[in-house]
């Protein structure tokens, strides 16, 4: 199916988008690239433009995707020495890969397994209390930071179990917390709040602060949620787990520029400026979202774990390819400089991990 806005009858002598004068010959517009024709848009024109753009797409995805998993670094290395008009854009190709994989993961990877309690089954299970404590109880959660990922069986333990009253034994006032500086005070109320959460689960920091008699202020009501916070993450580590896997595409996104940035630095003497070092790892980051999205579909279609440690150490064996065939280094040292990217990756992987759940965490 060709559209029929190409034949030679509807070619004009200058470009409808950029006014540069063309000959009858000419079927695009040597200055703007644009179709030279003077046609009327029709429907089937548009319909054959509109797909046919993306079916151009896709062809260079296609190319993209088998080069980059087969020659490791090659591609890179053809993408930086000019050939680009073939190959998809290294930022939006791993920006496509990436958006596919954490929709995908999102969906497969349930939090590694971890199982939510259903409230329905938690109000079943307080059948027994009173109803005056029974509904404190489901008021409180309707509170809490984290929604219904609270860990009902611990809730109800806490709950329903009698334990000695012993948070007056860490009493202080509101006059004495304002009596000492930031960094006691707070001290004492958090052993204070802590201790006070632990013996009534109350989840709102209002009917908290109220029961203390404590000021409503921000500072207070900030170290009350932080203390329950920490309390429900140490009661069900999945409520954590699932906030952190959240932020990794901000983490990823922002850590490749500093990876390539490093990469620059172990091969500062190689004929490559920053922006090329950038886009072999924007090519290294697709190939190991690829590998790890097709392991954890055989993993949950087979239902084990296993395929994704496969896919992890086959990713391992293609950076120690890719790194060899784009920087044309021996064995030797692309051995060395491998493990010491490694090294740094996984570090670094590490504090980024850290920052983003403390500063997360801190603001949440």
């Amino acid at each position: 199916m060709k559209s029929q806005r190409s034949l030679t009858k509807y070619r004009g002598l200058n470009c409808l988008n950029c006014k540069h004068p063309l000959d009858i010959s000419d079927k695009f517009c040597s200055n703007c690239g644009q179709l030279n024709t003077t046609k009327k848009l029709s429907f089937n024109d548009f319909f054959l433009e509109f797909f046919g753009g993306i079916f151009s797409y896709d062809s260079r995805m296609n190319r993209t995707l088998k080069r980059l998993i087969f020659h490791p670094g090659k591609i890179s290395r053809d993408y930086v020495n000019g050939m680009r008009t073939h190959y998809a854009n290294p930022f939006r190709f791993f920006l496509s890969i990436a958006i596919i994989f954490f929709i995908v993961f999102s969906f497969t990877n349930n939090s590694m397994n971890f199982q939510t309690p259903d409230e329905e089954a938690f109000k079943k299970q307080i059948d027994n209390i009173p109803d005056e404590a029974k509904q404190e109880i489901l008021k409180d959660l309707e509170k809490t930071p984290f929604s219904n990922k609270v860990n009902f069986d611990s809730i109800l333990n806490s709950t329903s179990t009698p334990k000695v009253k012993n948070y007056k034994d860490f009493y202080i006032s509101q006059k004495e917390l304002n009596s000492l500086n930031f960094y006691q005070s707070s001290k004492k109320q958090i052993e204070l709040y802590s201790e006070f959460y632990e013996q009534t689960t109350i989840l709102d920091p209002l009917q908290a602060l109220d029961s203390l008699k404590h000021k409503n202020n921000f500072k207070n009501k900030y170290l009350y949620r932080k203390v329950v916070d920490v309390n429900l993450i140490n009661k069900d580590p999945k409520i954590f787990f699932d906030y952190l896997i959240s932020k990794l595409p901000f983490i990823i996104f922002f850590y490749l520029p500093v990876f390539a940035l490093i990469i620059w630095l172990f091969y500062f003497y190689k004929p490559f400026n920053y922006m090329e070092h950038l886009v072999f790892t924007f090519h290294v980051q697709s190939t190991f979202f690829v590998f790890v999205l097709i392991g954890e579909l055989l993993d949950q279609i087979i239902n084990t774990d296993v395929f994704t440690g496969i896919a992890l150490l086959i990713f391992l064996f293609y950076l120690y390819k890719a790194l060899r065939n784009f920087y044309k280094e021996g064995r030797f040292t692309t051995i060395v400089k491998f493990m010491f990217l490694n090294l740094i990756f996984l570090t670094l992987a590490v504090i980024a991990a850290l920052i983003s759940a403390v500063t997360f965490f801190a603001i949440r």
